[in-house]
């Protein structure tokens, strides 16, 4: 009997890299994603066509495109917040867009400079031109169960907002703990909340583990019938406009723990071990990712 399968979406190049100290070059991003995809990975998010001003280690979009290894079965998205941005991401060969829309005011504008009004209308405009051009469309809701600015969200904006994409003809919608802020009681919940107005619509988990709540999310999304996650090598990454905020779920412990539970990913997790501590180097620094460091289980009697 097969095991059913958990999709990864890789995070690390765009949400993981925009926020870390570390200056990578183009080539540097470049044998990220390979590595990434020599490992098994077939969903990366590679790049962001956003302000070059409000992220400037996104600049390097068009050359670190040119450069992805180009594989059957490889999907590269890009994150984009505007028509400029769509055009860019066309013309450089995506396969998927991800746009975003935060689920709270304050922190609407601090991210895009827009209403949750304002980001629907441009996110309508960016499907328009993404289904023209026979894109995957994904989109995600940011802050979707907490703000660093009001604190607690609504469900029910939140699945306002659900219902907006749903009619853009959105192929999946993201449900994002963008600061860490959530448990596994509150994800349920919101999770049945969405369910209940979009029904089989995919959804995808996008959990940030701030405060150390990331993988118990995960497996509550699980229950809840969610089988795709973006997830961050290493566990690097965080959010230029939220203080404080750390990295997406590690790729390796949310591999580790996943398959463990008797899901597959496809994904080498070895080879993904190997990965981190070359990524370490690239960065100058440690990652605070778990299984990287402490391999993986069970161990070969040899290494005892």
């Amino acid at each position: 009997m097969s095991r059913p399968m958990v999709e990864i979406v890789e995070v690390s190049p765009r949400d993981g890299l925009q926020a870390d100290p570390a200056e990578l070059s183009p080539d540097e991003k470049i044998a990220l994603i390979t590595r990434l995809a020599d490992a098994g990975v077939q969903r990366i998010e590679a790049v962001s066509f956003v302000s070059t001003k409000a992220v400037p280690k996104m600049a390097d979009a068009e050359a670190v495109m040119a450069g992805v290894p180009r594989r059957a079965g490889v999907r590269y998205s890009a994150l984009a917040f505007n028509r400029s941005g769509i055009e860019r991401a066309v013309a450089a060969g995506v396969d998927e867009i991800s746009g975003v829309i935060v689920a709270s005011e304050t922190f609407s504008q601090r991210n895009q400079r827009a209403t949750i009004a304002e980001s629907i209308d441009r996110w309508r405009e960016i499907a328009e031109v993404a289904a023209g051009a026979g894109i995957r469309l994904t989109a995600t809701i940011a802050a979707s169960l907490g703000c660093p600015y009001e604190g607690e969200v609504p469900v029910d904006r939140v699945v306002g907002i659900v219902a907006a994409l749903a009619a853009t003809g959105v192929e999946e919608i993201g449900i994002a703990d963008t600061i860490g802020a959530a448990v596994p009681t509150t994800v349920t919940a919101l999770i049945r909340a969405v369910r209940a107005e979009v029904g089989d619509l995919p959804l995808r988990g996008h959990f940030h583990n701030t405060r150390n709540t990331g993988l118990a999310n995960v497996a509550a999304a699980l229950d809840q019938g969610v089988h795709a996650f973006d997830t961050s090598l290493g566990g690097v990454g965080g959010c230029p406009f939220a203080p404080r905020a750390t990295g997406n779920v590690p790729t390796e412990d949310v591999i580790h723990m996943v398959e463990r539970m008797g899901y597959t990913t496809g994904i080498d997790l070895d080879a993904l071990i190997e990965t981190t501590a070359w990524f370490e180097g690239v960065l100058g620094h440690h990652t605070p990712g778990l299984v990287a460091k402490a391999g993986r289980f069970p161990v070969a009697r040899h290494q005892l």
